[in-house]
This record gives C-alpha cells, sequence and structure tokens, in this order.
C-alpha cells in the first residue's frame, strides 16, 4: 500500500502537532521564565513583592503553601494583558505563629506564590492561570526534577498546583473566595 500525500494535507498535519507540543510542553521553559520576570517586576511595582512590600494580617494556613499566609488580589498589567493576579506569601516552619510574622517577615518568608489570569487562549483548560513559585529574593523556586516552578505548573499531572486548584469549589480555581456571595 503506497500512501499519497499532498502539501496542505502535511501542512495541516505539521500545524497540529506544533500546536500539540506547545499545548503539551512542560513548564518552566525560558518563555515561561521571562514572563514570570514580568509578573515579579508588575508585583514589585504595587509594593507586593521584594524589600518594603505592604503587609497585611497572617492567617493559618495549610501546605504546600505555608502554615502562615497573607493573600492579596489584584490587578496588573502585562504585556498589555490585564488580569487578576493572586499573591499567596507562604510562612513557616510549623508553630510559627501571626506575631512573629508581624515582627520579622523575612525572617519567616519561605515563598511567594502566584496565580495571574492572562488572556484567551494560554491554556483554555485552566481558564488561562498562569502559576508561579518564587522564593523571598523574586528568583523561581524549582522542582526536585530541577524545573523552575512558572507557567503551566504540573498541567495533566495528579498533583501540583493545577492538579490542586482544579478541585477548588466555585469553578474559579481559587480555594480562598469560596466564602464570598456571588
Amino acid at each position: 500500500m503506497t500512501w499519497k500525500f499532498t502539501a496542505p494535507l502535511l501542512l495541516g498535519i505539521l500545524a497540529a502537532s506544533v500546536t500539540l507540543a506547545q499545548d503539551m510542553a512542560p513548564f518552566g521553559t525560558d518563555k515561561d521564565t521571562a514572563y514570570a520576570d514580568k509578573v515579579w517586576q508588575a508585583m514589585t511595582d504595587q509594593n507586593l513583592a521584594g524589600d518594603g512590600a505592604i503587609r497585611s494580617f497572617p492567617y493559618d494556613g495549610l501546605e504546600p503553601h505555608g502554615l502562615m499566609l497573607e493573600t492579596f488580589y489584584t490587578k496588573a498589567t502585562i504585556d498589555g494583558h490585564e488580569g487578576d493576579l493572586v499573591i499567596k506569601r507562604n510562612y513557616g516552619p510549623e508553630g510559627v505563629s501571626a506575631d512573629q510574622v508581624l515582627m520579622a517577615p523575612g525572617d519567616y518568608l519561605g515563598a511567594i506564590t502566584v496565580m495571574f489570569k492572562r488572556e484567551d487562549g494560554y491554556d483554555p483548560d485552566n481558564q488561562n492561570w498562569f502559576w508561579a513559585k518564587y522564593l523571598p529574593d523574586g528568583s523561581l523556586d524549582k522542582n526536585p526534577k530541577d524545573m523552575r516552578l512558572a507557567g503551566r505548573v504540573a498541567k495533566g499531572m495528579d498533583a501540583g498546583c493545577i492538579a490542586c486548584h482544579t478541585a477548588a469549589p466555585g469553578d474559579d480555581y481559587l480555594y480562598t473566595t469560596d466564602h464570598i456571595a456571588k
């Protein structure tokens, strides 16, 4: 049996393969990292990260985020797109109190986790959320496989940002807004 392919058919197959490869691309790529740098800059511009960041009253949290948390909801504009920005400062270790965090937040800050609602088409399977986990200095944290935690973090996996947040009630991927009447 001989297969004949026309140029348009081959181009269609190639385009579909490239699209599939982009959708399945692992998180933490150079492109994800560059975008995460822009998110960090937007947070520092709003005094929500870095030296002199605005503080709020910490509350009890849960792993994987931290045992004491601060959460901020705002908007940011990145590359001309305005989207929702959720910032969670993650404090520890176990036993840390709100008073300790209030007195010396830098001593207890372990990470800053972020969700940013990107433009339509970024990741429609997951409501176009961009995920990042930063260390206190603004560099990206890495998983045990040395992958930078930015982009579609752990998409399609059984554990990780997306796997956990898809279970949030309310169909918005956010656990902390479930008590708000809509």
